[in-house]
């Protein structure tokens, strides 16, 4: 891959990578943060990436690990950066976006992953299987709980607006 194409992938898939990095860990910031390095150590790769033929594939997995392992030796920092944000200074979130964010927090690591590679970047299962190392049956598996948890969790009253003005 030669820069202007590097470039041109980049340019490309950024915005989208992050979107799907922040559904997977629900931090903006830790999502930029890993997508970023996980472009960096793909510049030093260009040539693979060409051959791989998957070098979006190649960044969101690299960058998922990095998450993982900066959650595993920050496990308090996160709570820090949610603490920093300026309420007043932003305007408030869609109840309805509220509602998923905290369904897709109560889900486990896995069902989380598995649900935003499937729903959000729109992977099929083989691929997911894949980039995860799980089994095909064990991605299924996690599909399936991560639905069944969500429509437990959005269709409680209190969640989907229904007592809110009550």
């Amino acid at each position: 891959m030669t820069e202007e194409e590097f470039t041109e992938f980049y340019t490309h898939s950024v915005s989208r990578l992050t979107g799907q990095l922040y559904v997977m860990t629900g931090d903006l910031h830790e999502a930029q943060d890993v997508v970023q390095e996980a472009f960096v150590r793909a510049w030093g790769r260009r040539r693979q990436l060409e051959r791989e033929r998957a070098p979006e594939a190649w960044v969101r997995t690299v960058a998922w690990r990095l998450a993982i392992s900066r959650w595993r030796r920050v496990r308090g920092g996160r709570q820090a950066w949610i603490r920093r944000a300026d309420p007043e200074s932003a305007a408030g979130p869609d109840p309805a976006a509220v509602d998923l964010d905290t369904a897709l927090r109560a889900l486990p690591a896995r069902q989380r992953l598995c649900a935003a590679l499937f729903y959000v970047c729109d992977l099929p299962v083989e691929q997911i299987s894949a980039e995860t190392g799980m089994a095909v049956g064990t991605v299924k598996t996690h599909l399936s709980r991560a639905r069944a948890a969500l429509a437990g969790h959005l269709d409680q009253p209190s969640l989907t607006g229904e007592n809110r003005d009550a």
